[in-house]
C-alpha cells in the first residue's frame, strides 16, 4: 500500500504519550529528530498544542482508543506502518496502577490492570515487530518499575504485570535479537507525576532519605534513558533492565 508521507525521520511508537511520563518521552524523542506517533483514551492540551504546530502529522501523530482493545492496537501499528512506511523503535509507557490488599480489589480492577499493563504491550510489540523484521532493525524499551525489583506492600498486582515486562524483555531480546532487534526495559522508582501526586510532604522527605541522591526523580530522569537505549550509543545493550531510581533503598 502506498504511504501517506515517506519520511527518512526514524519513526517511534509510544503508547500512553498524551501526559505525565509519556509525554516527556514524546518530547524527548521529537527533540532528537524522531516522528512519533502515540495513543491515548482523551486529548491533553499537550496533543492539541503538538497536533496544532503539525496539522499534516508529520512529525507527531496521535489517535483515541482504548489501549486494553488488542484489535485496535494492531489497527494502530498498522496505520503508522500504512502513513510513515516504517516503524523503528517502541515504547511501551502505558499503564494503570491500583493499589490496596490483593485481598480486597475486585476481579475487574485486576483484569483491568493485568490488560493495561501487560497484555497491551505484548499485543503492541507484536503489532510493530511486524514493520521491524522485515527491516532488520529495530529497538523496543519496555517501562517497568523499582516495583517489579522489590516487593512494596498493597501493589501486588501492578508488581506483578511490571515483573512480567522484565522477563517478556529478556526472552523477546533473545528471540528478535538475530534479526537485529534490541529489547531493554527501564524501571523507574518514585518520581513527580499523577501517582505520587496524592503524597504528603513526608512521605515525599521519607522517599527522599531512602534515595542516595536525596531527591524523587522528574520524568526528563527517566524520558532521557529511555533516549539512550533506543539510541545508536546503547547498539550494543539489549536484554538488560535500568533502574532509574535515584539509588532507592528500598
Amino acid at each position: 500500500m502506498k504511504n501517506e508521507i515517506q519520511t527518512a525521520r526514524p519513526v517511534a511508537v509510544v503508547s500512553g504519550g498524551s501526559r505525565g511520563l509519556g509525554q516527556a518521552i514524546v518530547t524527548e524523542l521529537m527533540l532528537h529528530g524522531l516522528t512519533v506517533a502515540t495513543f491515548s483514551r482523551s486529548k491533553t492540551p499537550f496533543v492539541d498544542e503538538q497536533t496544532a504546530a503539525d496539522p499534516q502529522a508529520k512529525r507527531f501523530r496521535w489517535e483515541s482508543l482504548d489501549g486494553a482493545d488488542a484489535q485496535a492496537l494492531a489497527g494502530f501499528a498498522r496505520g503508522v506502518l500504512q502513513r510513515y512506511g516504517r516503524i523503528d523503535a517502541l515504547v511501551n509507557n502505558m499503564a494503570t496502577l491500583g493499589d490496596g490488599l490483593l485481598t480486597m480489589m475486585r476481579d475487574a480492577d485486576i483484569h483491568r490492570q493485568v490488560s493495561m499493563n501487560l497484555e497491551s504491550a505484548i499485543f503492541l510489540t507484536r503489532a510493530c515487530l511486524k514493520g521491524m523484521l522485515p527491516q532488520g532493525s529495530g529497538s523496543i524499551v519496555n517501562i517497568s518499575s523499582v516495583n517489579a525489583l522489590r516487593g512494596h506492600k498493597g501493589v501486588s498486582i501492578y508488581s506483578a504485570t511490571k515483573a512480567a515486562l522484565i522477563g517478556l524483555t529478556k526472552s523477546l531480546a533473545v528471540e528478535v535479537g538475530p534479526a537485529g532487534i534490541r529489547v531493554n526495559c527501564v524501571a523507574p522508582g518514585y518520581f513527580s507525576s499523577d501517582m505520587t501526586a496524592a503524597f504528603t510532604d513526608e512521605q515525599r522527605a521519607r522517599i527522599a532519605r531512602r534515595t542516595p541522591l536525596k531527591r524523587l526523580g522528574t520524568v526528563e530522569d527517566i524520558a532521557k534513558a529511555v533516549w539512550f537505549l533506543l539510541s545508536p550509543e546503547s547498539s550494543f545493550i539489549t536484554a538488560q533492565v535500568i533502574a532509574v531510581d535515584g539509588g532507592f533503598v528500598g
